[in-house]
């Protein structure tokens, strides 16, 4: 769900769908800076001095909260990784209930959770809903896991907009406070969040692993079995292999899953109290306001719709789901078909802290990267390492001897993901100057559908089928992305005399407006 948040400082306040409007009051003092497109003006404040208590108190809150995700996360993260491992077909299709109940909840509930519960007892209440879903891993059956998953999905979008709405009013307070540009403090805050935040795919996997490890016999499979890993492997076929009566997998012995299942739902609890004890009301600093003041969750969904009308939005959605598609594969493909089959469960966790490690250092060096050489090397850099990856992954058999691949095949992912996750959630804010709710209400529509694509499909068919998917929508994702860019090139869409995009089905129906 992660990573849906995977943000890296940008305040885009509807990407939460939540109410943070970074405004700046008028200030005689402007300076012109490179959006990528073209220059555009932003204010600069005089710095000012604040109440040094307050300031203190802001950051704490900051922290604790970025402390309190990160053990949820940590929680979350590693045990999504390990279900088409441990739980097969169980897990993956709780996985995609989690991504459908997602859509609708970002449809509908955040402003009406924040609202009524406001933003830290938003963000408390929703965490123990991921507490159930955890607790489900005791008895990983469909009755247990489904309905959990639906909470946990739902839960979701409210979490995150309650996050970011009371990150970006504090930022905007503190910037107030010390006469600091607001975006600069927003954008700082969401970094010092996210740096805590990566970080939960190192904790989390290095617990399951030595749990995992603990005991665990080598993995003794003939090079026949072996062969059947890979580009062969079939989940269907493993699941009737593996299932008992009971509808569960015995794939680890019970005393493992206990063990973290209980580590894990301690962890999901502890950041519930977190908030509860140590969190500050979001009024402590903002004064008895209302914490959304944004459109309403039917006007959002509304403008959402209506903004698939401009022509760069349409253009956008293949590359936006292959960011989805792209994680749900390694998440829950590649740990089941390669890592598990070929070296051991116990292995998935340490070849995704690879993964998690090289994703995170590479999420903090690539926008720096993208002002020194541009966006389209960058772009193409990413598409490149991935189709080299899913090369190896089509001609590749994992043989435990290859211990080495493993971890390098994740490591190049984890570069790769770094890039789209980074960089096309900037690109959005580049290319819908103005529209950042209804764009970014967009983004987080099509990566949840390419999360349901990739998990829906997991249970159904072959790693063959899956690998074509992968190469559908990354080459139509390219090609759309760099569509967008080479009419920016020529001089960008045509506008009418307001300034205002032309829209597609004005473009297809003709319009006396263009110019």
């Amino acid at each position: 769900m992660a990573d849906h948040d995977k943000k890296q400082g940008l305040h885009n306040p509807a990407f939460s769908n939540d109410d943070g409007k970074l405004q700046t009051e008028p200030s005689a003092n402007f300076k012109k800076v490179d959006n990528g497109f073209g220059m555009t003006e932003v204010v600069i404040q005089e710095k000012k001095e604040g109440d040094p208590a307050q300031q203190r108190a802001i950051m704490k809150n900051v922290l604790i909260i970025s402390l309190a995700f990160t053990f949820l996360f940590t929680a979350f993260n590693s045990m999504a990784n390990l279900q088409s491992s441990i739980n097969q077909a169980n897990g993956t299709v709780s996985l995609t209930i989690i991504y459908v109940a997602l859509v609708v909840s970002c449809c509908f509930l955040p402003s009406l959770f924040i609202k009524f519960f406001k933003s830290k007892y938003t963000m408390a209440l929703c965490m123990g809903a991921y507490s159930t879903y955890i607790a489900a891993q005791f008895y990983p059956t469909l009755s247990s896991l489904l309905p959990t998953g639906i909470l946990l999905g739902i839960a979701a979008a409210p979490l995150w907009s309650a996050k970011c709405t009371y990150l970006t009013k504090v930022g905007n307070k503190y910037a107030d406070l010390t006469g600091q540009n607001e975006e600069v403090i927003v954008t700082r805050y969401f970094g010092i969040f996210f740096l805590f935040f990566q970080s939960t795919q190192v904790w989390g996997n290095l617990i399951s692993s030595t749990v995992l490890s603990s005991g665990g016999e080598e993995l003794n499979k003939t090079e026949e079995e072996l062969n059947q890993c890979g580009y062969n492997f079939c989940l269907t076929e493993e699941t009737e292999k593996n299932s008992t009566g009971n509808g569960t997998d015995d794939i680890i012995p019970d005393w493992q899953r206990y063990t973290m299942a209980s580590i894990y739902l301690v962890f999901a609890l502890l950041s519930s109290v977190i908030i509860m004890l140590f969190v500050d009301p979001l009024s402590r600093f903002c004064g008895d306001i209302a914490e959304t003041e944004e459109k309403s969750s039917i006007q959002l969904l509304i403008a959402t719709f209506n903004h698939m009308r401009h022509p760069y939005q349409l253009l956008i959605i293949p590359l936006t789901i292959w960011s989805g598609v792209e994680q749900g594969f390694f998440q829950s493909d590649f740990t089941a078909a390669y890592v598990s089959c070929g070296l051991g469960v116990h292995m998935v966790g340490y070849v995704m802290i690879c993964y998690g490690v090289c994703d995170a250092l590479c999420s903090i060096s690539f926008s720096p990267l993208v002002k020194l050489v541009g966006r389209v090397p960058v772009f193409t850099v990413g598409a490149v390492i991935n189709f080299g990856v899913i090369i190896t992954l089509i001609k590749w058999r994992p043989h435990p001897d290859d211990t080495a691949i493993f971890f390098v095949l994740a490591g190049l992912w984890g570069v790769s993901d770094a890039i789209w996750q980074t960089q096309i959630n900037a690109f959005y804010g580049v290319i819908f100057p103005g529209k950042a709710e209804a764009a970014f209400s967009n983004y987080r529509l099509w990566e949840s559908i390419g999360f349901i694509i990739s998990f829906a499909t997991s249970s159904l068919i072959c790693i063959k089928a899956k690998i074509i998917i992968l190469f559908v929508f990354i080459i139509s994702g390219m090609i759309g992305y760099f569509v967008i860019e080479v009419t920016e090139k020529r001089g960008g869409l045509k506008k009418d005399n307001n300034g205002n995009v032309i829209t597609i089905d004005e473009l297809i129906k003709g319009t006396p407006h263009e110019h």
